[in-house]
């Protein structure tokens, strides 16, 4: 199984790829897409969860996202077309960090696809190519929310602290305008069901060829979690503008 189809069933009852709860996520975009006729880019867009729901809280948007999964964008399409919100998204089959677009947007995403860009100032870049003047930026990556286990931290990645990695934005020329760190239930509610949902589907499909080695990533997974990197890891989302220029 490639790792875009273990992506896709692991998210089937979470299709905000991230640890963050509907409020949540309704909060930061009204903090982020603040125009009734702004253009709103997600670089990443996965499903199309963010496009689309703000879409529907705002009838002048309009927006585009771009994924490397054809399968992702093709239920993308699908949902907004459920939502009645097709005729404003535009869809992009291809890597985001280059993506290229014929004019700036009022709005740009990227929430946990920092992976995508080699890090978390790389994608601020990558979205700073696209921001129109006075544009907003949502951005969502990890912390380390207390001292990582050697493992975790090979595995995950250098993260900073919450105060680190802010000062690391902000030496960047960013201010933060508004933000959000998941909690403790968000983030559990994220990984069960990443892994419920992938194990759900192979107990659901045990002649899948599949199958086998689903159930087993998901019980990896899991393991990793609860054992590895539980107690430290965190999720902040900054709502970000050019300090100058």
């Amino acid at each position: 199984m490639d790792r875009q189809t273990r992506s896709l069933l692991a998210h089937a009852d979470h299709p905000i790829a991230a640890p963050l709860d509907d409020s949540s996520v309704d909060r930061l975009l009204a903090r982020a897409v603040v125009r009734d006729n702004a253009r709103v880019l997600d670089l990443g867009c996965g499903e199309g969860a963010w496009l689309i729901r703000a879409l529907g809280q705002r009838p002048g948007v309009t927006a585009a996202g771009v994924d490397v999964s054809a399968e992702a964008l093709e239920r993308a399409r699908r949902a907004a077309e459920e939502a009645g919100v097709d005729g404003r998204l535009t869809l992009h089959c291809g890597e985001a960090a280059a993506f290229e677009a014929p004019h700036l947007f009022e709005a740009v995403l990227s929430v946990g696809v920092a992976h995508a860009f080699g890090g978390l100032l790389p994608t601020l870049d990558a979205a700073l190519r696209h921001l129109a003047p006075g544009g907003t930026v949502l951005v969502g990556d990890a912390y380390w929310e207390r001292e990582p286990s050697r493992w975790a931290r090979e595995t995950l990645g250098e993260y900073e602290d919450l105060a680190g990695t802010v000062e690391k934005v902000t030496a960047e020329g960013w201010t933060p305008v508004y933000a959000h760190v998941s909690t403790r239930h968000e983030l559990d509610d994220y990984e069960w069901n990443w892994t419920g949902s992938l194990s759900r589907w192979a107990l659901d499909h045990p002649g899948h060829p599949d199958s086998a080695e689903a159930l087993r990533a998901a019980a990896r997974h899991r393991d990793e979690w609860l054992r590895g990197y539980r107690e430290s890891f965190g999720f902040v989302c900054l709502v970000l503008r050019r300090t100058t220029g």
